[in-house]
C-alpha cells in the first residue's frame, strides 16, 4: 500500500516536474487574494465614509444612492458570476488581458462591498459622544473622523477585516472558471495528466487548510493584543 502511494506522489508531483502546476498556482491564488484584498480595503473604506455621512448627517444623498446599489449587486449576486461577467462581457473584445488583472477586479469589487459594511458598522459602533466631544475641541466634521473616530473604528473591524482576508482567500479558488492558473487550477491540471484525483486535490486542499490555519492563528494573536491593549 505504502510503495502504490508513493508511486502516486511520484507520478502526480515529481514526473515531469509536476508539483510546478501547485507552486505557480499558489503564487497565482497568493497575488490574486492579496491585490484584491487592497482594491476591497480601499473601495470598502470610501463606500463606508459616504454612507456612515448620510446616516450622520443626511449629506451625499446622491452618492449614498449609488453606494447602496453597489452594495445590493454586488452581495446579491454570486461572485463567480461576477468574475463570468467582467471576463466575457467587459472585457471581452479586449484579447490581451490579463486574466490576474481580471481576478483582481472581480475579487476586489466584491471584497469592496463587504469591507464597506465591516467598515460601517465599525464607525456607527462609536459613541455619538465621540463626535460631540470632537466639535467641542473645535474640529469640524472630517477632522472628528480623521481624529477621532476612525482610530477607534478601525481598531474595532480589524479583526473582521482580516477575517475577511481568508475567506477572500478561499474565494478565489473560482478563478479557473476563466482558465487562470490558480492553485485549485493547478491540481487540476495535474488530474488531467495523470487521471488521478485523489493526490492532486488533496495537495490543493491541505495547501488551502494550511495557509487559513496560519492566518486563522495571525487573527487570534491579533484580537489577543488589541484587547490586552484596551486594559
Amino acid at each position: 500500500m505504502f510503495q502504490g502511494l508513493q508511486e502516486k506522489f511520484i507520478n502526480n508531483f515529481i514526473t515531469k516536474d509536476r508539483w510546478q502546476y501547485i507552486a505557480d498556482g499558489l503564487i497565482t491564488t497568493l497575488q490574486v487574494t492579496f491585490f484584491a484584498v487592497i482594491i476591497g480595503i480601499v473601495l470598502g473604506f470610501l463606500v463606508a465614509i459616504v454612507r456612515s455621512t448620510y446616516d450622520k448627517t443626511g449629506k451625499l444623498k446622491l452618492l449614498n444612492i449609488l453606494c447602496k446599489l453597489y452594495l445590493t449587486v454586488i452581495r446579491g449576486t454570486p461572485v463567480v458570476v461576477q468574475l463570468l461577467i467582467i471576463y466575457f462581457v467587459i472585457f471581452g473584445s479586449a484579447r490581451d488581458i490579463s486574466k490576474i488583472v481580471v481576478a483582481v477586479m472581480a475579487f476586489g469589487f466584491n471584497s469592496g462591498a463587504y469591507v464597506a459594511e465591516i467598515f460601517r458598522s465599525g464607525i456607527m459602533s462609536v459613541d455619538n459622544g465621540q463626535f460631540e466631544a470632537g466639535r467641542s475641541l473645535g474640529f469640524n466634521y472630517v477632522q472628528t473622523m480623521c481624529y477621532i473616530i476612525m482610530p477607534q473604528a478601525f481598531k474595532n473591524v480589524l479583526p473582521a477585516l482580516c477575517n475577511e482576508f481568508i475567506v477572500l482567500l478561499k474565494e478565489t479558488s473560482v478563478s479557473g472558471y476563466i482558465a487562470l492558473q490558480d492553485l485549485t487550477k493547478g491540481g487540476d491540471i495535474i488530474r488531467s495528466r495523470t487521471y488521478d484525483a485523489l493526490m492532486p486535490l488533496l495537495a490543493v486542499a491541505i495547501i488551502y487548510l494550511t495557509m487559513v490555519i496560519i492566518f486563522t492563528k495571525l487573527v487570534n494573536i491579533l484580537e489577543r493584543r488589541l484587547r490586552s491593549s484596551d486594559h
